[in-house]
């Protein structure tokens, strides 16, 4: 419910603030005192766009302030969602800055234009003449009938199922396609993994491998080295170990004559037990050394097959190659699995689609049992509001395709004539007979889902005398269970307002500003006396407008 607006700088406000309360609120004033600016204002704290034209003076702030409560709205969850604190009292801002930038705030946190709207939804419908076309519009046609229906519950199912159907759905054709486009590389991936598999690669493998290439393409200079130091350390004459020998025994005779050479002595007999060791090591590699051509001819075959996968994969090691190895393994292994795959996301999508089809037929069964109900009601209110002749043909269609709101089409014929045809509403009802007609559908709606405030902008254009009373009367009872605002310029409908506020424009130094107050009993006796007979009130529109207050 909205408690209070607060306009400043704005189109001719410099500034006002007025609070509301429940119950059916009036507002009256004349052609051009500015009812369209009170709901400019409104419009921009509901996420309306700026129009800098409306701005009073560019050189200062404009500010538009609503407070609304919202205690009985279920809206903890949007705030929520939206990262926004709830507060039972929430106050939603505006501003509209001198270098043309907007801001708007709900409690004091920064919001954008989409949850501003988005929440402004909740809060306040603003029927206007362009709002009463919705009428024609299929989505809200629906939302009457489904309100009759009681249809919300299934909705809400059936639009999360709609969603999780979609979401496969997508996964189901990227597979397919997936799989469209891997069955022309399934047969060269498979070839280049086998080629790699072959290989049996190991890290670490091309280093072995180059090594012992390096051992078996030299093992006669590797022979040849060998035997030479094997001569050089053992032959008798000239051996190296023969020369040691001879020295060792010539430094202990040394040491036994004088402890001075000991450590001479020790330094050749270590030196000799290295040599021997070095020695034992050449006549054992000599016993190792092995020709053998065929296996050099395996290791160069692998160096060369491994040095060929580098160049056809465009790598330099054994390790990327085992990487491109795990890569194709991945690749050929989800092309072999893709039909289980696209079998499993049919079978999903198969019980999903029967999920779908159930849901649908209980919305669409509901609705069917709604539209008598809905046809029945409407054509009452129409006749109460001289449309006696009003008739509707609404009905359904299942149909084959998932739709957003269930697998129905709808047909929503009117005719105001009797024996007319039966037309679209946009093409069988007048600008005034729209009105009464969305003037039943909100009063129809409004005992069956939480509507939020509602401002009626004119509605009674094209109307007047008895039937704009029971329009007035159909707006009263509205009120009963939610906060209702009507502008109107016709005194049978202002009388029947639990509070009235007029609109006025006033020359103040030299600039006409338009304000808003609310009227005491004796001024609305005087506004709906001149609403009656203009300026020059008579003693028959004063008596007239009492009549009608009373």
């Amino acid at each position: 419910m909205l408690t209070s607006l607060s306009i400043k700088n704005y189109a001719l406000i410099d500034y006002l603030h007025v609070g509301f309360g429940n119950g059916l609120t009036i507002i009256t004033g004349e052609t051009g005192a500015g009812k369209s600016i009170l709901l400019g204002g409104l419009s921009l704290v509901l996420g309306k766009r700026v129009d800098l034209t409306n701005v009073k003076d560019t050189s200062k702030k404009c500010i538009i302030e609503a407070t609304f409560d919202i205690s009985g709205y279920n809206l903890k969850s949007f705030f929520k969602n939206e990262d926004l604190d709830y507060e039972s009292e929430t106050i939603i801002r505006r501003e509209i800055l001198p270098s043309g930038k907007s801001r708007a705030f709900v409690n004091d946190s920064p919001v954008n234009l989409n949850a501003l709207a988005a929440l402004g939804a909740y809060l306040i419908d603003i029927h206007s003449q362009h709002q009463t076309m919705e009428l024609a519009n299929d989505d809200f046609q629906f939302q009457i009938i489904d309100a009759l229906a009681n249809n919300e519950q299934y909705l809400q199912d059936y639009k999360l199922k709609l969603k999780d159907y979609k979401n496969i759905k997508k996964t189901l054709v990227a597979l397919q396609e997936h799989k469209a486009n891997a069955i022309k590389e399934y047969d060269y991936n498979l070839f280049l993994l086998n080629e790699l598999e072959a290989a049996k690669l190991v890290s670490g493998t091309l280093e072995i491998l180059e090594s012992e290439y390096k051992i078996l393409n030299n093992i006669e200079a590797i022979g040849e080295g060998l035997l030479q130091a094997n001569q050089l350390l053992s032959e008798e004459q000239i051996g190296i170990l023969q020369a040691l020998t001879s020295l060792k025994n010539s430094a202990q005779k040394l040491s036994n004559m004088s402890d001075n050479y000991t450590d001479l002595y020790n330094r050749v007999n270590s030196a000799l037990i290295e040599l021997n060791d070095v020695f034992n090591e050449v006549e054992s590699a000599q016993e190792r050394i092995e020709v053998d051509p065929n296996r050099l001819e395996v290791i160069n075959g692998q160096l060369q097959s491994i040095h060929n996968l580098f160049q056809k994969h465009a790598v330099g090691s054994i390790d990327e190659l085992l990487h491109v190895q795990n890569k194709l393994s991945t690749t050929v292994i989800a092309t072999e699995n893709i039909d289980t795959e696209i079998e499993d996301n049919q079978k999903a999508i198969d019980t999903i689609v029967k999920g779908l089809d159930k849901i649908a037929e209980l919305i669409h069964d509901q609705r069917a049992a709604a539209i008598p109900k809905l046809t029945e009601q409407l054509e009452s209110l129409l006749s109460n509001l001289g449309m006696e002749n009003a008739k509707f043909n609404i009905s359904l269609n299942f149909n084959d395709d998932f739709l957003n709101n269930g697998k129905d089409s709808l047909s929503f014929l009117f005719t105001a004539n009797k024996g007319g045809d039966f037309k679209p509403l946009k093409k069988a009802a007048s600008g005034g007979e729209l009105s009464r007609i969305m003037l039943a559908v909100k009063s129809i709606l409004a005992k069956y889902i939480q509507l939020p405030s509602i401002m009626f902008d004119e509605i009674d254009t094209g109307v007047s005398g008895e039937i704009s009373n029971r329009m007035a009367t159909i707006m009263q009872q509205m009120s009963r269970s939610m906060q209702v605002f009507t502008i109107t310029h016709l005194p049978q409908i202002a009388a029947k307002g639990d509070t009235h506020y007029k609109v006025y424009k006033a020359d103040i130094d030299n600039k006409t500003i338009t304000h808003l107050v609310k009227l005491n009993s004796e001024e609305r006796i005087v506004e709906i006396a001149q609403m009656l007979g203009g300026k020059d009130m008579t003693g028959s529109a004063i008596a007239h407008a009492k009549q009608l207050l009373n």
